[in-house]
């Protein structure tokens, strides 16, 4: 459905992306995952055709809607677009917002029908300072889509909502979207609303995507040390491999991914950390953070390397405790 080959864009000096290739099927939920600056909303603004690219394509659902210095005007590719403010027209009624891009005669039958879809019946007289801030998201969603796009591009849908929502919210938009089948892409910096939404994540840095897979894949197996640590606490262990086994401080593993170098740095996930009280033991708690299903525990070892372990909230281990650490026995990536 989309299609993007060696995009670049420039502004000045800056260079917002710089070669960016994806390609998302129909149908399917991909989020554009990385740090603020990294060029996502910029490459969200070239699908969506409010930007023009310096190199490379893009095509929809088959057509190629822009290249270096040429571009479909957005109204004729059949994306939708929720910007991060909504940018709602505050003059006008929320049946008046989700109406405001179609022809006249359409806006009787499918004003309605979208205000069913996003759970607004019977709000359409309303203005838009009326409502909640996940009522009016739900507002953005349907003006999105009350022209059938083919593509829904969300721009960070939950920056400007209280932490406690957005959980109940990602549900509601996930179950509106996946009711209707429209490819989506969701940018945002948050690794948790990408993890817990999509079924595909690019990540992306520097204006490059430097990792396309599923959550799982982006996280047991990133393809670099920066990717590991940006999307989930680890330990970095130096390492030796030895007869296709990797040699650490706390024992060994099976490598994931064998690179050819005998000196190594080994990624172990928090949750691969066994922590047992026992008072010779070489650790000591120094951080506990209990957070209901988990506990996340600093622990210090001996030789004054710190040490982060998940574990569940039934296996309470006290602060100050001396404790054994050990190793899951499962394959780990390592890096050069």
């Amino acid at each position: 459905m989309i299609r993007l080959d060696s995009l670049c864009k420039r502004f000045g000096e800056v260079v917002a992306v710089d070669g960016a290739t994806l390609r998302i099927g129909r149908g399917e939920l991909v989020a554009l995952l990385g740090p603020s600056g990294c060029g996502k909303t910029t490459l969200l603004r070239l699908i969506a055709g409010y930007e023009t690219p310096d190199a490379g394509a893009i095509e929809i659902s088959g057509t190629r809607v822009a290249s270096a210095g040429r571009a479909t005007p957005p109204e004729r590719r059949r994306v939708g677009m929720v910007f991060q403010d909504y940018a709602l027209f505050p003059h006008l009624s929320v049946a008046e917002n989700i109406g405001y891009g179609l022809a006249r005669r359409l806006r009787p039958a499918r004003v309605p029908a979208l205000l069913d879809l996003v759970g607004l019946d019977g709000l359409g007289r309303r203005y838009p300072h009326e409502l909640s801030g996940g009522q009016q998201q739900r507002v953005a969603l349907a003006r999105a889509l009350a022209t059938e796009p083919e593509v829904v591009l969300l721009d960070e849908p939950w920056s400007n909502i209280d932490p406690l929502l957005r959980g109940r919210m990602r549900d509601e938009l996930a179950l509106i979207l996946a009711r209707i089948g429209v490819t989506v892409l969701l940018v945002t910096h948050d690794r948790e609303e990408a993890f817990s939404l999509a079924g595909r994540i690019a990540l992306m840095r520097d204006g490059q995507i430097v990792q396309c897979g599923a959550p799982e894949e982006l996280y047991l197996a990133p393809a670099s040390r920066w990717a590991a640590e940006f999307v989930g606490a680890g330990n970095f262990l130096p390492g030796r491999l030895v007869q296709g086994r990797v040699e650490t401080s706390l024992g060994t593993f099976a490598p994931l991914n064998p690179n050819g170098h005998t000196r190594v740095q080994v990624l172990v996930r928090p949750e691969l950390l066994i922590l047992t009280p026992d008072p010779l033991g070489r650790g000591e708690v120094v951080g506990r953070e209990f957070r209901g299903h988990d506990v996340f525990y600093r622990v210090r070892l001996d030789d004054g390397q710190t040490l982060v372990s998940q574990r569940p909230s039934t296996e309470l281990v006290s602060l100050g405790a001396r404790v054994t650490v050990q190793p899951h026995e499962a394959p780990v990536p390592i890096f050069a």
